[in-house]
């Protein structure tokens, strides 16, 4: 019998320190016989990461960025996701819809509602008992100062336009994913990334144990 699919995010502001946690994650399954999926947003199809690439790089405003980010988004769904799903994959991504509430809602204060709209009309699935808006199983909120971050990243790579903003941009970035957190606590496990690495990662392994996906 096949096993029922898992969708996973990772959500945070670059330079909290989510990719390291990601691929363990990813290996931890993998040893218990599961086949994973890794995929990250914007992106994880090819017109999905064209889309990436104008969206980090030229500038445009809120409601263009939020836009194209579902256009992106759409096509991940239907060519990756609910595919992966379906086979009983575990799907792990860097980023979902939340990063759009965040970013475009919190960071950019773009419109709350629209974005409700456009996650609406985006992620609308057919189950067994009806439509339903896709969301993940399990998100994993990396949270971390952003002065901290901007520190990480200094001695990491060039940044792109988002990772170029200030500290008051992340500050209501942060406070954009606090909002997701508390309209739909079950799904989020908030994570304190500025703790020593050891510490994070079991903090990701007790947050996906209390799913009882891992042994």
């Amino acid at each position: 019998m096949t096993q029922r699919g898992l969708f996973i995010s990772f959500e945070g502001i670059d330079g909290a320190g989510k990719s390291t946690h990601i691929d363990a994650l990813a290996r931890a399954f993998q040893a218990q016989g599961r086949v994973v999926t890794l995929t990250r947003e914007p992106g994880g199809t090819p017109l999905a990461e064209k889309l990436r690439a104008i969206v980090l790089n030229d500038a445009m405003d809120a409601l263009t960025e939020a836009m194209l980010v579902f256009a992106a988004r759409r096509d991940h769904l239907q060519q990756l996701i609910e595919p992966s799903l379906a086979r009983g994959e575990v799907v792990i991504s860097d980023r979902f819809t939340d990063a759009t509430f965040a970013y475009q809602g919190g960071g950019r204060g773009y419109d709350w509602q629209t974005i409700l709209y456009l996650e609406r009309l985006v992620q609308t699935a057919q189950g067994l008992e009806g439509d339903f808006v896709r969301q993940p199983d399990l998100t994993l909120w990396f949270e971390l100062d952003p002065d901290i971050a901007a520190q990480r990243l200094a001695v990491a790579r060039v940044p792109d336009k988002f990772e170029s903003q200030s500290a008051a941009f992340f500050s209501r970035v942060s406070q954009g994913y606090a909002q997701r957190l508390q309209a739909d606590p079950g799904r989020f496990a908030r994570i304190a990334a500025d703790n020593p690495r050891e510490t994070v990662w079991q903090d990701v392994l007790q947050a996906v144990g209390h799913k009882g996906w891992l042994a």
